[in-house]
Parts: C-alpha cells; sequence; structure tokens
C-alpha cells in the first residue's frame, strides 16, 4: 500500500506559489502536513520527483506552468493539464520538450458546482517522441 492507503502509490508531493510567499508558506505546509504529503520546494523539484503532474492551474497561468514543467517533466512521466483554458491556450502547451514524456490535456467542460468530482472532461493525450509531440 502506498501513502494515504492507495495501492501503487509510494509518495505523494505538492508545489504551489504560496509555499514560496511567507505569508502563506507556514499555512500550506501545515495543510500537506495533515495531509501526507511532501511539499517540494519549487516546481522543478516536483517535477523531477514525479511520475505523474497533475496542473490545476487558472486558465490564465496555464502556458506559463507548462513551459516551466516541460524543462524538468520526466521521460515517461504524465503532465495533466487540468483547467478550463481554450485549445487555443492548451494547443502551444503540447509541445513538451522531453522525449517520452505524455502530456494529457484535461478540459474542463462547465463549471465545476454543481458537479463537483463529476465535472464533465475532455482528454487527449499526447505522447512526445525525441522531443516533438506525437
Amino acid at each position: 500500500m502506498g501513502q494515504m492507503g492507495q495501492p501503487g502509490i509510494a509518495a505523494m508531493s505538492i508545489w504551489d506559489l504560496k509555499l514560496a510567499n511567507p505569508a502563506t508558506q507556514a499555512t500550506e505546509l501545515a495543510h500537506a502536513a495533515m495531509a501526507g504529503v511532501t511539499a517540494q520546494p519549487c516546481l522543478q523539484a516536483l517535477c523531477e520527483a514525479s511520475d505523474l503532474v497533475i496542473s490545476a492551474v487558472t486558465a490564465s497561468n496555464t502556458q506559463a506552468v507548462v513551459q516551466e514543467a516541460a524543462q524538468f517533466i520526466r521521460p515517461g512521466a504524465i503532465f495533466l493539464d487540468l483547467n478550463s483554458a481554450s485549445p487555443g491556450t492548451k494547443q502551444p502547451c503540447a509541445w513538451l520538450k522531453r522525449p517520452g514524456a505524455h502530456y494529457v490535456e484535461a478540459g474542463v467542460m462547465t463549471s465545476v458546482p454543481p458537479y463537483g468530482i463529476r465535472v464533465p472532461m475532455l482528454l487527449e493525450v499526447i505522447v512526445c517522441v525525441a522531443g516533438w509531440a506525437q
């Protein structure tokens, strides 16, 4: 059994801009500790330690986060881009520059409330081979 009672999960980590902000860092570290997850010091550390990276940022931050993560994502890792960004915003995001990395676009199709975890999503998987998406 992995962390939090899930089979196949060896460890869980997080990183958020709030961890870099002295005003919110202590609260975020406490939340991570309560959830049993490791707070990473930066996005690079999170990407280098992860087989699956879930990015759930606002649509306006999507491209910047994907561009930064693409520098550090491990070959064979999956990057799940989960938000309501437009296809025009997400299309350039699919070009991960790590061979063997997988970019999964999860387009949230409507507002989350009242659906919660059952919100409809459109998924598209793009595999990066030798630096170019296929």
